[in-house]
């Protein structure tokens, strides 16, 4: 899977992926081969953070 290079398509695209079919940002990742590091690196830069207990960034 290709992700957005726009960091709000992918703070997007991740947070409905974990809302609708994930339980976690680890079940994504290894489901759909993604760097985990990078998205969290990535989505950090933009001001985002992940929150496991919520499953989401915010």
């Amino acid at each position: 899977m290709e992700l957005p290079k726009d960091p709000m398509m992918l703070f997007s695209l991740i947070n409905m992926k974990l809302r609708d079919f994930y339980p976690s940002l680890d079940s994504l990742c290894k489901d759909l081969d993604l760097n985990k590091e990078e998205i969290i690196s990535r989505l950090k830069d933009a001001g985002f953070e992940y929150n496991e207990e919520l499953n989401k960034f915010w």
